[in-house]
Formats: structure tokens, sequence, C-alpha cells
């Protein structure tokens, strides 16, 4: 089921984490975080949205590095469930891929919890501060890749908080899958 994550809550503070890595790594925020800010995107490998723009997501990521902006991606969905999403299929995933970021993997799901998100993609552009400045989409596409050329909205809002330290005021919602939550 698609699911649209909420609007920005501007200056909302990132949660800490640590979490193991598709490297065999365990990282935190403060590790991960950039000199003029953070993405953190909750990703997974299974998403038909995901895979719509993976390349897209790792050509930004790749990009953003150079305007001081450090960026992580979290997969929390259940593996039992969807096995596909499992540590393992991850790290496939990241070596396939070449992820210019780490990979983590959220097995408890508290990380996703704590941040309140939402589907994959969920995207959260943090400042220097680890305030939260974006909240919206990497561009115009959805289950199917956006035409060539599209504005590039989550580069564009990321270079712009390097920049200034704020995100844009205007801001369409990221769609994509439901995060697979554990049954209790």
């Amino acid at each position: 089921m698609a699911e649209t994550t909420p609007i920005c809550d501007f200056g909302w503070k990132a949660p800490a984490f640590r979490l193991p890595a598709t490297d065999g790594r365990i990282y935190s925020l403060d590790e991960l975080k950039g000199p003029n800010g953070t993405l953190v995107m909750f990703i997974c490998n299974h998403c038909p949205y995901v895979q719509a723009i993976i390349d897209r997501i790792v050509r930004d990521a790749g990009d953003l590095t150079a305007h001081g902006i450090g960026t992580v991606a979290i997969s929390s969905n259940d593996a039992l469930t969807y096995p596909e999403d499992s540590l393992p299929r991850m790290k496939e995933e990241a070596a396939t891929r070449r992820f210019p970021f780490p990979y983590l993997y959220d097995e408890s799901q508290d990380v996703a919890r704590a941040y309140g998100a939402v589907c994959t993609p969920d995207f959260f552009g943090f400042n220097r501060d680890l305030g939260l400045q974006y909240r919206g989409r990497l561009d115009a596409s959805g289950r199917n890749p956006a035409p060539s050329g599209s504005r590039r909205e989550l580069f564009e809002a990321m270079k712009t908080v390097a920049e200034t330290g704020h995100g844009p005021a205007e801001q369409v919602p990221s769609m994509g899958c439901s995060i697979k939550w554990k049954e209790n």
C-alpha cells in the first residue's frame, strides 16, 4: 500500500542511533553527519518506488558529498516477512549498486519509530545542527522513474541546506511502500 510522508517539522532534532551496516561496521549518527548537513534515508531492497530511483539516490548522495552533506540509508523492514530486505541481501544490493553511503540495518525497528518513518523511500534532510529541514521526495518519480532531466528536488533542497542551514518552505511529500512492521 502506498504511503506519503507528513509535512516537514522544521527544526525537529534527529534522534541518535547506532546500527550495523552492510560493511560489517556499526555506525552512529554522530559518525555519519556531514559538516553542512545530514541526509537520513529509509529505503529497502524490494520496494518498487525505491528501485525506480535507486540510481538517482546513488547519484545525488555522491553529488551531495561535495557540499558537505553526509548521507546514510537505513532499512527497517521486517526481514522475516520480507527476506529480500535481510542484511545479507542488503549487502548484495549495496555492493551491486556501489552505494557511496553506509547502508544500515534497523532490525528492532526502533530507529524507524524514533524518526516517524512511514514509507520507503522516506527522506529526512537535516542541517549541520541536526535540525530537520527537508521531508520531501527525491524528484517527480513514483513507481516509475521521472523523465530524464527532471528537477532534482532533494539534491537542490539539501544543497540549499548546506549553504544556508534552511530547507525550502514548499516540499512535495515522498511516496512509497509502507514500512513493513513486525507483528507484536
